[in-house]
């Protein structure tokens, strides 16, 4: 991989972590409910999950992008519909004080920590962002294993850069969550990252 693409990869994770979805609420929740380390061990959990899924799509994705292009394809496509979707979703609703609230769980750090990897593989945000985002950006057909070692490391990196800050400034988030109009401009803001990569996993052939 180039440097190109090791930078345009980075930018892509760093803009889907920082939308907000099920692990960034959960990760709030839990700030707010049970303390900064309870949600920075769901963070573990979260990463562990983000990396498993880079290690299937680098893995089983190669051979699918080799052997079955008109499955490649449609994970594409089901990519395209699922990231619009969700847009559609945001704009509509998405993030309320409500849907926080409910999030709030105590338990230990294991517990966090189960709850966050277990959180991130059943996420299809996640699932997107690896499955049909990742190819567009990575050259599956050449990553080599060091290419895979530096994708590890720098996934590491972005989602820690992304996320820990807002388990920090959880705390001082109630006033935010109080407030209808900033948490409307949240779920707009993310809806228009969701469709424009929508857009942009469409046009890339």
């Amino acid at each position: 991989m180039t440097l190109t693409g090791f930078l345009a990869y980075s930018a892509a994770l760093g803009i889907a972590a920082a939308i907000p979805g099920p692990g960034v609420t959960a990760l709030v929740a839990r700030a707010l409910g049970s303390g900064f380390r309870s949600a920075f061990a769901m963070f573990w959990g979260l990463l562990l999950g983000d990396l498993f899924y880079l290690t299937a799509t680098v893995l089983g994705l190669a051979f699918v992008a080799q052997q079955f292009g008109m499955v490649f394809l449609a994970i594409k496509w089901f990519g395209v519909l699922y990231l619009a979707w969700l847009g559609w979703r945001f704009w509509k609703g998405g993030i309320s004080a409500e849907t926080v609230q409910a999030g709030k769980a105590k338990g230990g750090l294991v517990s966090s920590f189960v709850g966050g990897l277990t959180l991130t593989l059943g996420n299809p945000k996640t699932m997107i962002f690896y499955l049909a985002i990742t190819p567009t950006i990575v050259d599956l057909r050449a990553i080599t294993f060091g290419d895979y070692a530096i994708l590890t490391g720098v996934t590491a990196v972005i989602l820690v850069i992304v996320l820990v800050p807002y388990l920090a400034l959880a705390a001082k988030a109630r006033w935010f969550l109080s407030s209808p109009r900033a948490l409307k401009l949240l779920n707009r803001t993310a809806a228009s990252f969701m469709i424009g990569a929508a857009a942009a996993i469409a046009a890339r052939h």
